[in-house]
């Protein structure tokens, strides 16, 4: 490597440019040539967005390195990951590099030896990397030892970024990173390393909330090959004998068919969508196995297995002598080093563009080889009491939406606007275990005025402390110092407090005497709704929050509602694209026969139903709202016809409302579009399930209303539809 081909090279310290030639690296990557001036000198701080597999680890690492070596003193680099299994990835990456430069590299996590924690808290020095929950619990208990631990820290690496923009996890990082600053009196450099961001500035102002410093972004050229995509289409048959599940267990096969023909002999991850369905392709794939007495080739990888179970399908995957697929969830979409794989498998829309995007960053990664999405669609068929939304092909067209998205180089920017108030509950127990106490006005500072949630106004932080107390996780000292209260005290001394994030509940369905099992639900639900389980409709006569159970009774309707069930939330745009495919008679070029049926039937269905222009229209007994924007808006606006006595469901780019007629929507509609935009109380009135977050349930009615819509709705894009819509809401009364 000549200076000729890299000044950035030169910058390096000798023994790291001689672990580089060992290694036989003929240059520096982009990213790392960009990234070694703007961090050596510790000045500012940085992002670094490139492809996966780009050397984003290397880009931060080779000049952190280096100017850790040219100090007197080693110092401390904290490197912050999602994942325990990225961390301990990292380990195995950098130990080799840090071993040659007697520079220590010390994991923490909670599979991690306390023998070894304790000899990096004695010399807290080198580079430690953790999980923000590990860095919460460090900060709990060792409080008072955090000026100490961090005195020296030079550097702080979140890996990841994107996974952590706009959740309460994220927020749980900003407020970790503000009181490690806060502790050692000084701003420490933050590196941000990331595949998938939509907004740079939305990321930028994510890693520096304060903005009192620019941060300096890097964008990588793509290092990208070719891409090669096939949408396939499968159809559902409809079942003479009224057994679904006789169906759906054909179709899961038909696709495993497929997928044993195309994958075996190779290395792959499959993604469809949920946990249960994990299992159901994987258990499909493996009895095609052991029918053609061959090896097994097909793992799963989701959060219920057990980690020596996930750990054996990673292995598998790195494991060269072997071809294994992995059929997974989210999972395996982050970082972890599982090597490269031929294709990317998506069953039904992803949960995002973004999410899609990430997942297609771990084909292709060998030099000459192209990346392979191999998208498939199930749709039912169509029968003469097939509903409208059937005929629309929706799914085969949000997913060519997104991919048409992706290949426009077009992902969804994070969200960066929500309260967040679960957390803030959290951080404000741990920063009083922190101080072992702390005054209103000292937290509100912390954690408002200089921390992350600055958009919380005095007023609202003052009723929740109060409410707090009404549930004894905080008390007030005679000298006005904030303590935990007995109830506070049991939550932070158990494990589980450092996790900002709730796992997955579930709600009991409960009808007469019988229990018919447990469904999770993500949308706000009513008394009077109508719910879809055990292949029946039923509709909720009565809801337990705090014991989250339903109580149901069967109830025939027009159309059973729809829940999301791919895990996201879609975007305004990708509806928009969608509505565009549907205005559109050309063709798509990368999809089967099949699906190009199925995309013909859509368009036919869209035209016969007027909906270029149409908003309202009459599907039975319900009505549909075609709105074509995304689960944000289209949630507040089934919200607000809640609130007039609609039972209305969320569908796709419409709105569902039962048991209705359009002249009595279009009323109601026109009606909202007159009035003001409504306050999130005032919406949420009456609305179950608003819980969706760890700490909601300390939260007060009209705090967690507020928290639930800045998370959940789009108020603003709804009112603003509603009166652009005004002249189209009133035709359909004529």
């Amino acid at each position: 490597m000549s200076q000729s081909q890299s000044t950035s090279f030169d910058l390096l310290d000798e023994r790291i440019r001689r672990w580089i030639w060992n290694e036989q690296w003929t240059e520096l990557r982009d990213a790392q040539e960009q990234a070694v001036p703007a961090i050596i000198n510790a000045d500012r701080d940085v992002i670094i967005a490139a492809a996966t597999a780009a050397g984003k680890t290397e880009a931060a690492f080779l000049p952190i390195l280096t100017a850790m070596l040219s100090s007197d003193t080693m110092g401390l680099t904290l490197y912050i990951s999602p994942l325990k299994a990225l961390i301990n990835d990292q380990f195995s990456r950098l130990e080799r590099l840090c071993e040659a430069l007697e520079i220590p590299v010390w994991p923490w996590h909670g599979d991690i030896s306390g023998s070894l924690k304790t000899k990096f808290l004695k010399h807290p020095e080198g580079v430690l990397l953790i999980t923000p929950e590990s860095l919460e619990a460090m900060l709990c208990n060792r409080g008072f030892a955090v000026p100490r631990i961090f005195a020296d820290l030079r550097y702080v690496v979140v890996d990841e970024l994107h996974a952590f923009i706009g959740s309460e996890r994220g927020k749980q990082l900003q407020s970790l990173m503000q009181r490690i600053d806060s502790a050692v009196d000084r701003k420490t450099p933050r590196i941000g390393l990331s595949a998938t961001l939509g907004d740079m500035q939305l990321a930028a102002d994510f890693l520096r909330s304060d903005q009192l410093r620019p941060v300096h972004i890097i964008q990588s050229k793509s290092e990208g090959g070719d891409l090669r995509i096939l949408v396939k289409g499968f159809i559902e048959l409809a079942s003479p004998d009224d057994d679904d599940e006789k169906e759906k267990t054909k179709v899961v096969e038909s696709v495993s068919s497929h997928l044993y023909k195309v994958l075996r002999g190779s290395n792959n991850l499959v993604f469809p969508n949920s946990r249960a369905k994990v299992e159901r392709y994987t258990y499909a794939l493996r009895q095609m196995c052991e029918a053609n007495n061959v090896p097994n080739e097909f793992w799963p990888h989701h959060g219920s297995l057990s980690r020596e179970i996930r750990e054996e399908t990673e292995a598998a995957l790195k494991n060269k002598e072997l071809h294994t697929t992995a059929v997974c969830t989210n999972t395996l979409e982050l970082g972890i080093d599982i090597g490269s794989v031929k294709s990317i498998v998506q069953i039904g829309p992803a949960p995002s563009v973004a999410s899609l995007r990430q997942r297609l960053g771990r084909s292709g990664r060998r030099k000459g080889e192209p990346a392979i999405l191999r998208g498939f669609v199930i749709e039912s068929e169509l029968t003469a009491n097939s509903h409208l939304m059937d005929e629309l092909r929706l799914d085969v067209f949000e997913l060519c939406a997104m991919v048409s998205l992706l290949l426009d180089n077009w992902f969804e920017p994070p969200k960066t606007d929500g309260l967040h108030l679960s957390t803030l509950v959290q951080q404000l127990l741990s920063l009083i275990a922190q101080k072992g106490g702390i005054t209103a006005v000292n937290a509100y500072s912390a954690l408002c005025i200089n921390g992350p949630f600055n958009n919380i106004n005095k007023s609202d932080f003052v009723a929740l402390l109060r409410h707090l107390a009404t549930k004894d996780l905080i008390q007030q000292d005679s000298a006005g110092v904030l303590l935990h209260g007995q109830k506070g005290e049991l939550i932070v001394n158990h494990y589980a407090f450092y996790a900002s994030f709730a796992t997955e509940e579930e709600f009991r369905v409960i009808t007469g005497s019988r229990t018919l099992g447990s469904i999770p639900l993500s949308n706000t639900i009513s008394v009077g709704d109508f719910i879809l389980f055990a292949a029946r409709t039923w509709k909720i006569e009565q809801i337990d929050e705090d014991q989250k159970t339903i109580f149901v009774h069967h109830h025939v309707t027009g159309r059973p509602p729809s829940f999301n069930d791919h895990g996201g939330m879609v975007h305004d745009h990708v509806r928009e694209r969608m509505k565009a495919l549907y205005e559109s008679g050309d063709a798509i070029q990368w999809v089967d026969t099949v699906a190009a049926d199925l995309l013909d039937q859509g368009r036919v269905a869209f035209l016969r139903h007027a909906l270029r222009s149409r908003v309202l229209t009459q599907a039975g007994r319900n009505v549909l709202i075609f709105t074509w924007l995304g689960d944000m808006a289209n949630e507040a606006i089934a919200s607000m016809l809640k609130l007039r006595g609609f039972n209305a469901n969320c569908f796709g780019p419409a709105i569902e409302v039962f048991n209705a007629e359009v002249d009595r929507v279009a009323d109601t509609l026109l009606e909202f579009s007159n009035e003001p935009m409504l306050d999130p109380i005032v919406l949420l009135h009456g609305a179950y399930n608003l819980r969706q977050e760890k700490w909601d349930w300390a939260l007060p009615d009209d705090l967690l209303q507020k928290s639930f819509a800045s998370l959940r709705l789009n108020i603003v894009v709804a009112h603003k539809w509603l009166v652009t819509n005004r002249s189209t809401i009133l035709h359909a009364l004529n």
